[in-house]
């Protein structure tokens, strides 16, 4: 779950295994066959080539500072040998899908900038449609006075946005909602990263990203073949989700148990092993508050404005009074770890606390699962396998089945 963050010349390898993410079928499609940097005496122009006319969306955030560009969802298709050096005020850059239907481009500033201009070019002289986009250097004061943040340069063709996940966090009800006896079981399970945030990258060059939405689309398999139990994922697609909105598909859909799944990254190839961990303000070490950091940090990565949002996050931790939910999620957490010592090996202490953001439901139990370290060749060549993940996944369903019938069996005392 090690965050990075990539120059433009390191991203060349990564970009060419995004290729296969943004091929898609059908003519709405548009290609994005070439990009540029140029440095000026007074700008930084970035210049993006593409086979129709896009709509866009453009913005700048702060701490750090980044440029964002909203765009139709788009095929890559640059060559590796093409992808530009940083230059100017673009320190690094990222692209991915940001939602089912709108891919995004988040530049990496060096310092606070401002967007002095953004328009399109026609096809002219060889060169397919561009969108052009010029950012200036300016003060941190000036960024702040200015209201850089708030304005936006947007085409006069408006993005085709999805509407069914809010881009704002759902504010969580103190109480959870009472269900018929016989209903099922609502699994929340979520592949952690995705879309512009990678993830981890492993030893072979696989990304986090993908690993954990292959065991999660394996695991809602698995518990609902048991036929008592209803899973919802937050993600079903390559497509980047903030960790506000994580939370809020699991309230919204009433969740009894929130799972989500993660592989670790560790500076020593030799550090192996699965583990659990349950919620705490105060992590259980000094590595479980170092990891709850970087993860909680993936809002940035994505392009998230994350400066208003202090109001909601205290909604969310309104008490975590629900101790009574801190300690469902810490009961699974135990009886997972029971469950997954026959299965896997496990890291020293396997079940862990830290304060993940995406673990702050007040009414769901939560864990964030790390299925083993990536950066260990001989657990990541386990982690790429089927019969391992079957394992994992088997162990995992399991271990539900077990929570709830100890829940259950306290409940009818």
């Amino acid at each position: 779950m090690n965050v990075r963050f990539f120059s433009c010349t390191r991203l060349a390898g990564l970009f060419l295994t995004l290729v296969a993410l943004f091929v898609t079928v059908g003519a709405q499609s548009s290609d994005l066959d070439a990009i540029r940097i140029g440095k000026h005496p007074d700008k930084t122009r970035f210049v993006m080539e593409l086979s129709e006319e896009p709509a866009y969306r453009i913005f700048t955030l702060p701490d750090p500072y980044r440029i964002v560009i909203d765009l139709p969802k788009l095929n890559w298709k640059v060559p590796k040998n093409k992808v530009p050096r940083a230059t100017g005020a673009v320190q690094a850059l990222r692209f991915g899908l940001f939602e089912p239907n709108i891919s995004r481009v988040v530049l990496d500033a060096r310092y606070p900038v401002s967007i002095t201009s953004a328009f399109l070019l026609p096809p002219k002289d060889g060169h397919k449609h561009r969108l052009v986009v010029d950012i200036k250097r300016i003060t941190a004061a000036t960024y702040k006075s200015s209201g850089e943040q708030k304005r936006q340069l947007t085409s006069a063709t408006p993005l085709k946005e999805e509407t069914q996940v809010a881009a704002t966090p759902i504010a969580p009800a103190l109480t959870a909602p009472k269900k018929p006896k016989n209903a099922k079981k609502i699994i929340v399970v979520d592949p952690g990263h995705g879309g512009v945030d990678p993830g981890a990258i492993g030893v072979s060059g696989i990304q986090e990203k993908k690993l954990a939405l292959s065991y999660a689309q394996s695991l809602k398999k698995i518990l609902e073949s048991k036929g008592r139990y209803k899973v919802v994922m937050t993600r079903n697609t390559d497509t980047s989700l903030a960790l506000r909105q994580r939370v809020g598909i699991a309230q919204k859909a009433h969740g009894d148990l929130f799972i989500s799944l993660h592989a670790n990254k560790h500076p020593s190839s030799r550090v192996r092993g699965f583990s659990v961990y349950s919620l705490s303000e105060n992590g259980s070490d000094k590595e479980a508050e170092a990891l709850a950091a970087k993860e909680n940090k993936a809002d940035i990565i994505i392009g998230f404005d994350l400066s208003e949002q202090s109001a909601d996050v205290s909604k969310i931790l309104i008490d975590l009074a629900q101790r009574e939910t801190n300690n469902q999620g810490k009961q699974f957490a135990n009886v997972l770890v029971g469950e997954m010592k026959r299965e896997a090996k496990l890291l020293g202490r396997p079940h862990r606390s830290a304060g993940f953001a995406v673990l702050k439901s007040p009414i769901i139990p939560s864990v964030l699962v790390e299925l083993g370290y990536m950066s260990n060749r001989q657990e990541e060549r386990l982690l790429r396998s089927d019969k391992h993940k079957e394992k994992l996944v088997a162990a995992i369903g399991r271990a539900v089945d077990q929570y709830f019938g100890k829940l259950e069996s306290y409940n009818a005392q």
